[in-house]
């Protein structure tokens, strides 16, 4: 009540007349009257005083006006904010990010959805997948970028699937076939990236389940660095496709098909608290990484894995 006070003591003021003031509101004199009224009431003093060319503002009017109009002003300011959050053209989006998921598929997904939002302001924090699930449930973050993880207080939604590939580098004698079975790789010194990650333990799992259990390893703490060791003929090392798309095309590294075909996939979700809303920019990225999950879902490698990358039709949709 006291917001619709407040705009009629500033018609009148702006038009010095009642009966206009009520006109241009489209309320009845009596109403607008007894609206003033309270407001009086409210501040203790009288705002106007009635002549015989209209109302005019008293001195406590005059000194009341400017804090009335930063109100009204805040009050409209913080409406076209909420109008820009329901329609995604403003706001702050926070995305937490597993190291993975950060650098090789979050930055062509910012681009497409800057492209579309361009006033929403971004903050992006990196962490392990449990640290991601962490600051969700703080409300650190809006959405957590990693693999799937169940909470009661979280939902997911599924952005992509990423799978683990073997990657060799262009002189490697595996290159030239372009396969290899288990046996033959755990003959390899293999390149392990980060110990903390679910990869680590896919790759491990694989090799104890083919019965290899004594391998060379070199272990680094992050992929960027396994692909470098690859590169340098240090070993050979399975990697998200996701982090080795652009280095096999470029031919830094080749990618090697497996023959026992083993499945090594990850989900990777985006992660919300249940009591949040998906609203404004939340949303809006939602949907916009949704699109290109849908996309990423059809990006198949080539099955014959040839050693000319350049005859394989393999998409890149976050480049």
């Amino acid at each position: 009540m006291l917001f619709r006070q407040l705009e009629c003591f500033l018609t009148v003021a702006r038009l010095g007349n009642l009966s206009r003031a009520a006109e241009e509101m489209f309320l009845t004199q009596p109403t607008l009257t007894a609206r003033l009224k309270a407001l009086e009431e409210e501040v203790g003093d009288e705002l106007f005083v009635r002549t015989s060319r209209g109302m005019r503002l008293t001195d406590a009017g005059r000194e009341f006006a400017p804090y009335a109009e930063r109100v009204l002003g805040s009050f409209e300011e913080g409406r076209r904010r909420l109008e820009e959050l329901r329609g995604a053209t403003g706001g702050r989006l926070l995305i937490g990010a597993s190291p993975g998921v950060g650098t090789y598929a979050l930055p062509g997904l910012l681009e497409r959805f800057v492209a579309a939002y361009p006033k929403v302001s971004i903050s992006v924090r990196t962490g392990h997948s449990e640290e991601i699930l962490e600051m969700t449930l703080k409300e650190e973050v809006q959405l957590g970028l990693t693999r799937a993880m169940r909470h009661p207080e979280v939902e997911s939604l599924h952005l992509y699937e990423d799978e683990l590939v073997l990657v060799v580098d262009p002189e490697h004698r595996f290159t030239k076939r372009g396969r290899a079975d288990l046996a033959e790789i755990g003959e390899e010194q293999l390149i392990f990236f980060d110990q903390s990650s679910s990869y680590f333990e896919q790759t491990h799992a694989l090799l104890r389940n083919a019965g290899i259990r004594d391998f060379r390893t070199m272990e680094v703490d992050n992929i960027e660095a396994a692909k470098r060791m690859v590169e340098h003929r240090l070993g050979v090392a399975f990697l998200p496709r996701t982090a080795v798309v652009r280095s096999v095309s470029s031919g830094n590294l080749s990618l090697i098909a497996v023959e026992e075909n083993p499945e090594m996939n990850r989900s990777i979700v985006a992660l919300r608290r249940r009591d949040a809303p998906a609203t404004g920019p939340v949303a809006a990225f939602l949907e916009v990484a949704a699109m290109l999950g849908e996309r990423g879902d059809q990006a198949e490698l080539s099955p014959t894995l040839a050693a000319d990358f350049e005859n394989l039709q393999l998409i890149d949709l976050f480049t």
